[in-house]
């Protein structure tokens, strides 16, 4: 049974100073990297995903002046920019596929990018016979949730981190979480993964 880790847009935009920073961005980034080093060689498939959103236009309605922080947002993570990059404290060594989502549109879940192969996730997950996947990254109450719900979608049995996940809110990333655990997910963890 081939396992994966789903590294959730773990960058400067969404950890401390970035511009939709998450409290706790930072730590989650020095977290995963440890977490890494004791346990890479647990998991065939390790995806890291990344907005990257265009420069130009509003990004299918994603970027907006004045954001309602639900469907639109302030300008964040785009293309080739400090704000895209992933943040220092990740060292993304043992990665096998980086994703890029959100290319002139929303994109939420990591399922909804690509590969510089031009590979989806899914199809990523499928070629390695991947059963189960573990995540973590930011921001559990919104593209972690949604990139979780799509593994499970997907067929995959997931494991949520949750000392490797940081929230844009505590009453919405409890809510998301408990979304997850109905959805057929599992918390747990680092040490006990």
């Amino acid at each position: 049974m081939s396992r994966a880790l789903l590294i959730v847009d773990v960058q400067n935009d969404f950890t401390e100073g970035g511009a939709l920073e998450v409290v706790g961005g930072d730590a989650v980034a020095s977290a995963v990297t440890g977490y890494l080093a004791a346990h890479a060689t647990d998991y065939e498939v390790i995806i890291a995903s990344r907005d990257w959103h265009d420069a130009e236009g509003d990004n299918g309605g994603h970027f907006a002046e004045t954001p309602d922080f639900i469907d639109s947002w302030p300008v964040h993570c785009v293309a080739g920019t400090p704000g895209a990059d992933y943040d220092p404290l990740l060292v993304t060594d043992s990665v096998t596929h980086h994703v890029r989502k959100g290319q002139g549109k929303p994109a939420y879940s990591m399922f909804e990018g690509e590969t510089e192969a031009q590979e989806t996730v899914g199809e990523v997950l499928a070629a390695a016979g991947v059963l189960s996947a573990d995540v973590v990254g930011i921001a559990t109450d919104h593209c972690v949730r949604a990139s979780a719900l799509d593994a499970i979608a997907h067929g995959v049995h997931v494991r949520i981190l949750t000392d490797l996940v940081a929230g844009v809110a505590p009453e919405a990333s409890e809510t998301a979480l408990a979304e997850l655990v109905h959805a057929g997910a599992e918390l747990v963890q680092s040490a006990d993964a």
